[in-house]
Formats: structure tokens, sequence, C-alpha cells
């Protein structure tokens, strides 16, 4: 029984499909496109989906889509009625998508995919309860949800038991801690629904200075969690921009302009929305743990992203256990989509052991043969070195020890927005020097951003205070006492982007300046050649851990093909790149040609 699951035409595109309950394969449609969060019909990804699982359009026996258009249809209009005049160019520039195609999702679907089988809509919030409950190890969880908005909801909170998923409860447009988020994502100067974990990557350097402000003036929360928006600072619901002249006033100026010099108010800024979110997040979690009487806890929606919320869960909640779908976002509302339809719509038994989850360590996109990179390399008159299995890890942890920066490219594509060990740029997380190196000449992007660490899941306790695995990166906690370095009183007094300049611990590339750590364990059972790299790593160099960023460069998706990554190696201060079992040196390879943009030709001898 084959089941495609679909999201489309918000953001972050994708496909799954999912066969008698497994999920077989799984991919955003940015990866295939390169143009980021990418929002239109996921074709690529449906025919990688469809490719990997042996399958072609008549072979499926069900598709289901993400939300519902009619609804979320609904929702805008009486959103701009409610606002009208205001917004009739907000209105104006929706509309012709809407009624294209929106509308007529159905005849779309069929049409795009020349399918003229079942085709089942989930509301929104439902497709991320069903993609955070049903890959869980849990046999009964309670479900939270929190996103900027899905067609009404923008949070939600339910049971899951077996194969029924129960939502009991929900906030609605406009009121959303999703949006509240964003407002400040935009006002910082960061892109709304990408910069977002720029402001948390921003916020240790700043102080809560506006914190009573926001909780006071913006939104209204009870102890219950549930909240209000006061309507008055924003512009969303009608407008082009996310806030308006009343928020600028209330924070005492303009938005920061994009690319202009980050000031102390906007890392101010940046903390005070971080905690007003966590305050929330928490007083939710102890009211749906009080509902529900649940052991454990399933997170989903673009909300549960914020790994520093999601630390302090794990840290304060009343739950026992928490599994967080790693593509949280409207990704995973594909992954959600086709499980339900199999669990849901079909009705199919579901049983679990308690410990491992269905995700499989969220390795479901696309990967390539000895074969396939050999023949990319040698058509391209690429210079390689071929290395054997069983020297690739000590290779390549000799090379982070001399603190060269490596592109990994390794088997199954990510899934989510998070590298996790198959498309990831690594480095040496002892380095001192290696966290500015790698933001500025290999990711171009804003000093100030944190790298995260992967550490063998049998040593994390050992550099980070986490009892338990944290695969899909989607938790933070802090660095050990006994790993922290003792700070002077002359460093202690360094304010805001000074901080940085502070060595805080025996990895300091992968420490922030709060002390902490958004950490990934590295399981040998998903991911082995990454996990024998690590281990190569302690062995010889006595650390079981290294940086992990993702393979791309700002404003591109993660790599996905053998060209994508030489493509992004060649054009970075890459050192090596690995690409399956071929190790390529940066100093044996002609420059690519360059005009005006990248070229697609490479200059050859």
């Amino acid at each position: 029984m084959n089941i495609l699951g679909i999201s489309a035409f918000y953001h972050d595109s994708a496909a799954c499909l999912v066969r008698d309950g497994e999920i077989i394969s799984a991919a955003q449609e940015e990866r295939f496109t390169r143009k980021k969060h990418d929002f239109n019909f996921p074709s690529n990804a449906i025919n990688f989906c469809l490719q990997y699982g042996g399958i072609n359009t008549p072979q499926l026996d069900l598709v289901v889509f993400y939300d519902k258009p009619f609804l979320k249809f609904e929702r805008l209009l009486e959103t701009y009625i409610s606002f009208a005049p205001f917004g009739v160019k907000s209105f104006i520039k929706a509309m012709p998508l809407w009624i294209k195609e929106k509308l007529w999702m159905k005849e779309f679907i069929q049409k795009e995919l020349k399918y003229d089988g079942k085709i089942i809509f989930l509301e929104h919030h439902e497709s991320h309860a069903a993609s955070a409950f049903y890959p869980s190890p849990f046999q009964e969880a309670a479900i939270l949800t929190m996103d900027g908005v899905g067609e009404w909801a923008t949070t939600s909170f339910g049971t899951g038991s077996g194969n029924e998923i129960n939502l009991l409860s929900e906030i609605k447009f406009p009121h959303s801690l999703g949006l509240l988020y964003s407002a400040f994502t935009y006002y910082t100067g960061f892109k709304v629904n990408s910069g977002e974990y720029k402001v948390m990557g921003l916020a240790p350097y700043g102080e809560p200075k506006y914190k009573d402000i926001i909780l006071r003036e913006l939104i209204d929360v009870k102890d219950d969690g549930s909240f209000k928006m006061n309507m008055k600072y924003f512009d969303y619901c009608a407008g082009l921009t996310m806030t308006n002249h009343n928020f600028n006033k209330l924070f005492g100026g303009q938005p920061r302009k994009p690319e202009s010099d980050l000031t102390q108010r906007e890392m101010d800024l940046a903390r005070s929305i971080q905690d007003v979110t966590e305050e929330i997040v928490l007083k939710m979690a102890r009211h749906v743990h009080k509902e529900t009487g649940m052991k454990n806890l399933c997170l989903a929606g673009g909300v549960a992203l914020n790994c520093v919320a999601n630390g302090r869960l794990l840290r304060e909640s009343p739950f026992e256990k928490h599994w967080i779908q790693p593509a949280a976002g409207d990704a995973g509302g594909a992954i959600g989509a086709a499980l339900a339809g199999w669990f849901k719509y079909l009705d199919k038994p579901r049983n679990v052991n308690g410990k491992n989850d269905f995700q499989k360590g969220s390795y479901l996109g696309p990967e390539y043969s000895e074969v396939e990179i050999k023949d990319y390399l040698e058509d391209k008159k690429i210079p390689f070195q071929f290395l054997n299995n069983d020297e690739i890890s000590a290779v390549v942890a000799d090379l982070i020890a001399e603190e060269k920066v490596v592109g990994w490219f390794q088997g199954r594509m990510e899934f989510g927005p998070r590298a996790l060990g198959a498309r990831s740029i690594i480095g040496d997380a002892r380095s001192s020097k290696m966290q500015s190196l790698m933001n500025l000449k290999i990711k171009f992007r804003e000093s100030f951003r944190p790298f995260a660490p992967s550490v063998l899941y049998d040593k994390v306790s050992e550099y980070f205070d986490i009892e338990g695995a944290s695969p899909y990166m989607l938790l933070v906690a802090e660095v050990k006492k006994e790993q922290q370095k003792t700070i002077s009183e002359e460093e202690d007094k360094y304010f805001g982007i000074e901080k940085l300049k502070v060595v805080r611990s025996n990895i300091p590339a992968v420490t922030h300046v709060d002390f902490t750590a958004r950490i990934q364990t590295v399981h040998d059972e998903t991911n082995h050649r990454f996990y024998d790299l690590l281990k190569a790593l302690d062995k010889k160099y006595s650390c079981a851990v290294a940086i992990n960023t993702s393979f791309n460069v700002r404003g591109e998706p993660i790599v996905c093909t053998p060209e994508d990554a030489f493509k992004c190696f060649m054009r970075t201060g890459m050192d090596y790149l690995m690409i399956g079992n071929f190790l390529i040196d940066k100093n044996l390879q002609t420059p690519l040609l360059e005009d005006s943009g990248w070229k697609e030709e490479y200059k050859l001898d």
C-alpha cells in the first residue's frame, strides 16, 4: 500500500512516500530546484520519492495533502473583509495564485501527477500532530503543535494513542506565537520564515530589556499558556509587513535594514522575545500535562524548531520523555499527511517499543553510488584520491585535527532543516578560530552565528549537561562545567558581540557565548560512517566532538547532488571534500569560471 504525502504553496514544499506504514523516502523541493524554501508544487521531490520507492504514479493507492485549501481561503477572505479597505494591496497580490491553483487543489494534483485515484485533505495542524506522534517511539503521548498559522489554528494540543490522534483545543489566527516571533525576526532585520534561528542565535548576546513591554503591550499570556495578541501593533493580517508604526514607536525606531550593522538594541530585542517564547511554551506544556495526564510529549510546528525552548522543556517540563519531529515546519507536514493516510484514514494498527522512533535518523533523501560519484568526477576531470572504507575515518580525523575544513557528503540526504552528518561541513571543535573562520570564509554569514556539535552518543554526557539522545539537533544544553574554562574579570566585562572573543571551553568552536550548544548525538545504527569518524577523532585526539554545520552557503539550500557539493566546495574556503569514498583536495583543483554569477562550466586544462 503506497501513500504519497504532499505539502506545498506556503514554504518548504515537500513530499513523502509511506509504504505499509513505513517511511520510504522524503525530500524538500528546494534541494532539487536550488531555490531556498521553495513553496512551489514539489514535482521534483515527488519524482524522487516515487523513484526511490521503485514505483510510478499509477501504483499509488492514496495521495494526502497537508492542509485544507478552502478553509485557508475562508480565513484569508474573512481577514481581508475585517480589515477593509486596508490590505487591498496584499489581497490583490495573494488572489491570483488562489484563483488559478490553490482553490482547485484536487484537480491540480490530479493533473500534475496524472493520477485519478483517491485524494484526501487533512487540516494543517492535524498534519503537524501526525508528523509528531506517528513516527515517535510512544504508544501514547500528549501532542503540542505551534506555528505561524495553518487554516485558522496557530497552536493546538491533544493526545495520541495507538493509531488515533485526538486534538482537544486550539488557539486561532491572528493570535500566533510563531507570527509574534516572526514579527521580531522582521523588526531585527532578518527574513521571515528563514531568519528565526538567527534571532535565537543572537539572543545570548543581549539582555531581556524589552520582555516586560512585550508581555504588557503585545501579548496577554494566561497561566495555562493561552494568549491573545494586541493587533494594533501588527500588520500581518492585511498588510505586506509584519509590524507597523505603533510597533516602531513602542520599540524606539524603524526596523533594522537587512545587512546593516547589528546594534545592542537588536540583541536585546532577540533576547527578550526568546525569553517570552520559552515562558509561553513551558506554560503550555505544563497545562497540556495537567489536562492529558500523559508521560510523553510530542512536538511539531515551526516553533518546535526553537531548540533553546526545547532544551528548557527537556529540563523543566513535567513530561518524562519528549520527541520532536526533525522537520517540524511545513515540510514535515508531508510526512504527517502520508502517515495519517495509513493510520487514520485506513485505520491500520500501530505498535511501537517505546525506545526507537521511525524517522530512520531522518536520512530519507537521495543517495549516490560509488559509480555515480566517480563518473561525475571523471567526466569533469576533477582530481581525487580514492579511500577504502576503513581508511576514511582516520584520514579525515587527521585533516580535522590539522584545522582543515572538510565537506562531508555521505549516504542519504537529510530530511528537514538540519545537516546530520550526510550533507555536512565539519571542523575541529577544539579550535578557537574555527567559529569565525567557518562563518566568514565558508558560510559567508554573520559572525555571531553559533555552530552545533556532533558527538558520539555514548560520550555525550562527558561534554554536555544532557542525558539521553538528541539525534536531530533539536535540543540546546549547557557545556559540562568540567569542560568550561574560567572567565577572567576583564573578559566577563565584554559586552554584546565582543563576547565572541572569549574562549569558554575545551570545545570553543561549538560553545555559544552563554556556554550552551545545540547538540546532535551520532548513532552507529543510523549513520555508521559519521559515527566511525567521531570514533577515530576520539581515539586519536581524545575528542569525540566535531563541528557540524549544513553543507551550503548562506542563501542556498543544503546540497543534494555530487555536483551541488563540488560547486559549493569550490566557491568557499573549504580545504577538502570527502564525497563517498573520494577525497578531493582544494589545492589540486582548477578554479571555477565566474562572471557576474556562478557559471556551469569548469575551467579545464
